[in-house]
């Protein structure tokens, strides 16, 4: 890079998963010891949990250390705090969910130390999802609590929120991995975060969290491969790759340790490949078989 040539302006875009955005974490420590800064973060879902953390901290080891110890602590049920009587109240149609989201909202209120999206020390986005008309919003203003609460809020399992006169949703309804609104907003290298969407289980998930969560991961990583196709003349686009396979449904918390070594040491291998100059392997979606086939 010449020296009157001012450096590309970077994006970090952070996909949805469930317990899976542990992965992040890993990568978000790969591209800090790079030296790797965000000019931008956009997030969907867990992915807008890590996005709105790293946004109002600074982009150092500290932050991602930090933000681990956090993910380590996390239980399945300090995220789903199951109730059966709430269950059946949602099943006979007497309430539109069946978690509460207060667990979840504390979660958020403790360790992010912004009142608005708009006092990131990084520009940062939140992918949410209108639940009337399914329209995308990109939310850049407005309260961070309930901002990244909207854009967690899987639909059916915790309750819509509140914005305005509109009814939000989790974002990963109409844009889980966040591309688009990076390179709109000028990007011109983007890395791309996944969690575990690339891959499939080797068996059926538990329970019906489980299988709504994992069925809907299957699906985002097929939008992701066409829209880096469409937008890659356009930017520099960088898809770190989550590890593969992952046998972690993405309602459990418990691998929360496992999946950041991963997710590390996968983005460090990848990022090793990029500086030698290796040629970028196609992005292409990655299912196995039940019988162990990788």
């Amino acid at each position: 890079m010449s020296q009157d040539e001012s450096p590309p302006k970077v994006a970090f875009a952070l996909s949805g998963g469930g317990s899976l955005g542990a992965v992040q974490v890993g990568m978000i420590r790969a591209l800090y010891e790079r030296g790797i800064h965000p000019d931008l973060v956009v997030g969907t879902s867990a992915g807008a949990i890590n996005a709105s953390y790293i946004a109002s901290h600074p982009p150092s080891l500290d932050t991602a250390n930090a933000l681990a110890e956090i993910w380590k602590r996390l239980s399945t049920l300090d995220v789903f705090p199951f109730r059966p009587v709430r269950a059946t109240l949602a099943l006979t149609g007497l309430r539109n969910y069946l978690v509460s989201s207060q667990a979840l909202r504390q979660l958020i209120e403790e360790h992010l130390p912004i009142g608005r999206l708009e006092d990131a020390d990084v520009p940062l986005v939140v992918i949410a999802t209108d639940l009337m008309s399914g329209e995308e919003l990109e939310l850049s203003q407005g309260p961070a609590v309930d901002a990244v609460l909207a854009s967690a809020s899987i639909p059916g399992v915790f309750p819509p929120v509140r914005w305005g006169d509109r009814v939000l949703v989790d974002g990963g309804v109409s844009n889980n991995t966040p591309l688009m609104p990076a390179v709109t907003a000028g990007a011109e290298r983007v890395y791309v975060l996944p969690t575990g969407m690339a891959c499939g289980l080797r068996q059926p998930p538990r329970g019906s969290l489980g299988v709504l969560m994992q069925s809907l991961s299957l699906l985002v990583m097929q939008r992701l491969i066409v829209e880096v196709e469409l937008l890659q003349e356009r930017t520099q686009i960088i898809v770190l790759p989550p590890p593969c396979p992952i046998e972690t449904a993405p309602v459990d918390f418990g691998d929360g340790p496992q999946l950041m070594a991963r997710g590390h040491e996968a983005a460090q291998r990848y990022l090793d490949r990029l500086d030698a100059g290796d040629v970028e392997a196609p992005l292409r979606l990655r299912l196995h078989s039940h019988y162990g086939d990788h």
